[in-house]
């Protein structure tokens, strides 16, 4: 989940100067003095002037652009005893860190620049009143200290020094500021704590020893946040507006939604989503997140599209983009994610966020059923150094994300041996390659489980199939524990059936149980469980295709095992109309009926049909038609195909790929026939033969 930053800064800033310009001009009007007062910082006597001369020329400077390095240099050169200077160069050097080393760089000028001002400017830190004339001299100075602490507390969270976040705002809150500007203290301390509440004492004291009491700590101190805001009115009333409150209220609120949503306090996360809606900082990114664990991903992909403006031009991962390929896999557009992925990787280089959309792309290309190329972005995540910027996915989450990706890699190339070859039972090169990725798939198990085994959010994160702080699909997490104690997962998961009160994730469990009692032979109660899915109301069909795939995919396994082939047809032609992808790596075969035209390559066609795929002529099975036509361009020779439903309606689009060797293209068609690479099928609008 994504932390906020700045709370309206700006307009605080204005409503301050406002009140106290006006109380000011009250109180010359009742003394009969002059309305306008100039404003004086309270220097040291021996640095006036040198520092209303660096006062007078960062008028104006906009602090965000590049022009505040060479004016940070010539600050210094005036008085390099005023933070102003170290401010300004540490600011930029921030803006412009993007990896470890850019932050810990960053660090150096900050923490001179806090150290500066609290050696010269300790009375005007301290300062508490309601006499504009006594506060007006002072809040610049409170409002630079407080964006100096913050960040210098990012620097430190993004270079993994809890520890010293944690000393950073007890030493701000120690000055026991009026309003907190842009430091809320006690929020980014509740964020820190949550953000490692897997660690104990024994690594971080500032901790507790579980996560419960560590989530417990992190709610205490947003509750000191609300009383500290309810303390600071009477004195900030004199200065803001009737209700200023609220906005400050906002951001402990914000906080307060990231807490409950990962309790999965559903109640509790919507009332304050609701508080915040209408507030102008209503985070988008972080509701859709929370309306996807809730199982209504059609909301969550608008609230995603929102997200966009809220993250434009922030340097770490969009959580929107990597959550939203999610998405696309759940509504079978995996090409829609692997085009969006691509794009993000392009657009982000080697900055934050780099190593999960490597993630999301190599998920995307693995539902379109590129294994290799998906393994390929999988190596690629691996062996990049993240940076986990201003969210709680850490290290542990991405590593268990890349780790279960090579599993379900190794398993569908598991699966291509069989797909790719139909004798594959006696053809002995087959059987030892498979063999082969049998043991690897074995070890890989065996990794992950050790990651898993030390893993204490096991239980809130991927045992409840949906939480905020997973980072994997619901259909990975079936490939983690498929392989393993079936008693302890069908207890496990009948438990979550009866306590689970999201109504649209209910259906997740009951499939989990239904897949359990299959491996345990209890094929009957497996298909009273999946008949029942299918008549759930709290279904929509367009963002829940692949859970739907996978029902089907269930029930054509309780077919083919009672041997009812009838039934076992229809379940694999459903699976072909909404997510053939999925097919060849089912160990189903698949029915197509073959239409072929054109100067027919006779290699080529045999490699296709020495495939795992069943071609029948019984119009009385239900099959899509693959059709297929060769031919050849400027000497070239190319294979067109499309493949239709019994309705006339494309499920594979019309395309077409050139080739040179035979056997190559007999398997690439094989897979374009199940819509895998190629382009993108028309879904929406579906066209008629």
């Amino acid at each position: 989940m994504i932390a906020r930053k700045y709370i309206l800064l700006c307009l605080a800033c204005l409503q301050l100067i406002i009140g106290c310009n006006e109380k000011i001009f009250a109180q010359s009007q009742q003394q009969q003095q002059r309305p306008v007062i100039q404003v004086q910082l309270p220097h040291p006597p021996e640095k006036m002037a040198q520092r209303y001369e660096v006062d007078a020329k960062r008028m104006g400077v906009d602090m965000n652009s590049e022009d505040v390095l060479p004016r940070s240099r010539e600050f210094k050169r005036v008085d390099s005893t005023y933070y102003v200077g170290w401010m300004f160069e540490g600011i930029y050097k921030y803006n412009h860190a993007a990896d470890y080393l850019g932050f810990k760089n960053a660090i150096v000028p900050l923490e001179r620049a806090m150290s500066l001002t609290e050696h010269d400017y300790r009375k005007a830190l301290a300062t508490r009143t309601d006499d504009a004339m006594k506060f007006l001299p002072v809040y610049k100075i409170q409002i630079d200290y407080t964006q100096c602490a913050l960040l210098l507390m990012n620097c430190y969270s993004n270079t993994d020094q809890p520890d010293k976040v944690m000393s950073l705002m007890r030493r701000a809150l120690r000055w026991n500021f009026q309003r907190d500007w842009y430091l809320d203290a006690y929020n980014y301390m509740a964020w820190t704590v949550h953000r490692n509440r897997f660690y104990t004492s024994e690594k971080y004291p500032f901790l507790k020893n579980s996560i419960a009491q560590n989530e417990q700590l992190a709610n205490s101190y947003l509750d000191s946040g609300l009383v500290r805001i309810d303390k600071n009115r009477a004195i900030n009333a004199h200065f803001f507006p009737p209700g200023y409150e609220k906005t400050d209220k906002m951001a402990v609120y914000h906080y307060k939604t990231i807490l409950y949503s990962y309790a999965l306090n559903i109640d509790s996360s919507e009332y304050y989503y609701n508080l915040m809606r209408n507030s102008g900082i209503f985070p988008h990114n972080n509701y859709a997140t929370f309306r996807s664990i809730c199982g209504d991903f059609r909301t969550a992909e608008s609230e995603y599209k929102k997200a966009i403006l809220q993250d434009a031009g922030d340097k770490r991962l969009k959580e929107w983009a990597y959550y939203s390929s999610i998405l696309d896999i759940y509504k079978a557009l995996p090409k829609t994610g692997i085009g969006q992925m691509s794009d993000m990787i392009k657009a982000a280089g080697s900055t934050p966020g780099f190593g999960w959309y490597n993630i999301a792309l190599a998920r995307c290309l693995l539902y379109d059923g590129q294994i290799q190329e998906s393994q390929k972005y999988v190596e690629k995540a691996a062996g990049f150094k993240e940076l986990h910027i201003g969210t709680t996915l850490g290290q542990s989450h991405y590593d268990f994300s890349v780790q279960l990706l090579k599993l379900v890699n190794k398993q569908s190339e598991w699966y291509m041996k069989k797909f790719e070859h139909r004798n594959w039972w006696y053809n002995p090169w087959v059987l030892a390659d498979m063999g082969q990725l049998l043991s690897e798939k074995y070890l890989q198990q065996f990794l992950i489980i050790n990651q898993f085994a030390q893993n204490p959010e096991r239980d809130k994160v991927i045992y409840k199939l949906f939480s905020t702080e997973s980072t994997v699909s619901w259909d990975e997490i079936w490939f983690l524990i498929k392989d393993f104690s079936s008693n302890f997962f069908l207890d496990r998961f009948q438990g979550e059936v009866q306590a689970d009160n999201r109504k649209f994730v209910h259906k997740y469990f009951e499939y989990f149980v239904a897949r359990l009692n299959m491996k345990e032979g209890k094929y009957d109660e497996a298909r009273r469980l999946l008949d029942a899915i299918l008549k759930d109301p709290a279904f929509d069909v367009q963002y829940e295709e692949l859970f739907l795939a996978r029902v089907f995919q269930a029930k054509a396994e309780c077919a083919e095992h009672d041997k009812d082939h009838s039934e076992l047809n229809e379940m694999i032609y459903s699976i072909y109309k909404i997510y053939p992808q999925l097919l060849p790596f089912t160990g189903l075969e698949p029915n197509l009926s073959l239409h072929v035209s054109g100067n027919i390559d006779g290699d080529v066609l045999d490699r296709l049909k020495a495939c795992n795929i069943n071609w029948v002529e019984n119009s009385s099975v239900s099959a899509p038609g693959a059709y297929i036509i060769f031919g050849s361009t400027n000497g070239r020779k190319n294979i067109q195909y499309y493949v239709l439903d019994k309705s006339g309606n494309y499920i594979v689009q019309r395309q077409s790929f050139g080739y040179k060797k035979a056997e190559d293209a007999g398997i690439e068609l094989a897979y374009r026939l199940f819509n895998i690479g190629g382009k993108e099928p028309a879904k929406d609008d579906e066209k008629k033969k």
